[in-house]
């Protein structure tokens, strides 16, 4: 079992974002920026593109009103996006706030932020994930 099963069943904890049947999203607690959020299907695969099609195309949607919910919580230029899979062996999308491409370097120092940081960004991009999914 993958750690983003294990986040996903409870076992270890998360900042989350959002969630509906198929998919989870949360704060990577490594961030390259503030709101630098996973995106994952619940079904655990370990490459993106073993994916079936409904779920990469679902997983692709609900990564699409995570962002706009990120870019609505955090100042930023744009959402980066970028899929590596070697980490962790369960596909996942990162989805970055960026103000430029140099914030997409994942061999840049990481953010250290504090657990209330987490929790405030967290909570902001929730809200907004909610009415993204409400309109």
């Amino acid at each position: 079992m993958s750690i983003f099963s294990k986040i996903v069943a409870g076992e270890i904890p998360c900042y989350k974002i959002a969630e509906n049947e198929y998919f989870f999203a949360f704060l990577d607690i490594n961030p390259l920026t503030k709101g630098h959020t996973l995106v994952i299907p619940k079904k655990e695969v370990d490459y993106l593109f073993d994916l079936d099609e409904q779920t990469y195309l679902g997983l692709m949607s609900f990564a699409k009103k995570v962002a706009v919910a990120i870019e609505k919580a955090v100042e930023c230029k744009r959402i980066g996006v970028a899929v590596i899979g070697l980490e962790v062996l369960h596909a996942h999308v990162h989805l970055i706030p960026i103000n430029s491409e140099k914030e997409m370097l994942f061999s840049n120092p990481k953010l250290q932020l504090s657990a209330n940081e987490f929790i405030s960004i967290a909570k902001n991009i929730f809200e907004n994930f909610e009415k993204t999914i409400a309109q």
